[in-house]
């Protein structure tokens, strides 16, 4: 278990929210964000949504699994990130 404060200007929106999943998918643990007492499949868009997480608000992180650990750390940082943008593969 990790508190992590959501540090992005304008929160978990969809982008965010589809960063955390992607990140959560990649580890064979459930993955668990945690508002209040509001718990939420990180590993689901949708889910991930619903706790309407703005700037400043801190969730928990949770993970049962053979990788917990490593899964609540790298959900954690993300959570803690401004969930960098992605640029596109260069095909040229």
């Amino acid at each position: 278990m990790r508190h992590a404060s959501v540090q992005h200007a304008e929160g978990i929106h969809a982008r965010p929210a589809e960063q955390i999943a992607r990140l959560a998918t990649q580890y064979s643990s459930e993955v668990i964000l945690v508002r209040d007492s509001q718990r939420v499949d990180a590993k689901s868009i949708l889910s991930v949504l619903t706790l309407g997480a703005h700037q400043g608000i801190e969730l928990i992180v949770e993970a049962i699994g053979p990788d917990a650990e490593d899964a609540v750390e790298a959900v954690a940082q993300l959570v803690q990130s401004d969930f960098p943008v992605e640029s596109p593969t260069d095909n040229q």
